[in-house]
């Protein structure tokens, strides 16, 4: 999948917006990153430890924590060339769901 099916699947969630962080194009429910791209056209996601030590163990290939601090803390790097759609829509909205408020999750 492109980016441009990446930024589609991301806005597609309730009140999801594209903004910008350090120049990059970035996700976010009620300003907050859910998503978005590195200085390297990869995109990332925010989930949290379990949930990415999950997803790294069923696809290796396709998703690594971001190197260091952030990563630890669940910051998610997702290669959403090679990713499929299904895949991609379930990991933003897992994504989504770690920022969102619990208001709009009903």
């Amino acid at each position: 999948m492109q980016s441009d099916d990446f930024r589609r699947l991301a806005l597609i969630l309730p009140e999801a917006e594209e903004k910008s962080h350090f120049g990059k194009a970035d996700f976010r429910v009620r300003d907050k990153i859910f998503a978005g791209f590195n200085d390297k056209g990869r995109a990332y996601v925010k989930l949290v430890p379990e949930q990415q030590e999950m997803l790294v163990a069923a696809e290796p290939l396709l998703i690594s924590p971001i190197p260091g601090g952030w990563g630890k803390k669940g910051w998610t790097l997702v290669d959403h060339i090679k990713g499929d759609e299904a895949l991609l829509k379930s990991i933003l909205l897992m994504a989504w769901k770690n920022v969102a408020p619990k208001s709009l999750q009903s």
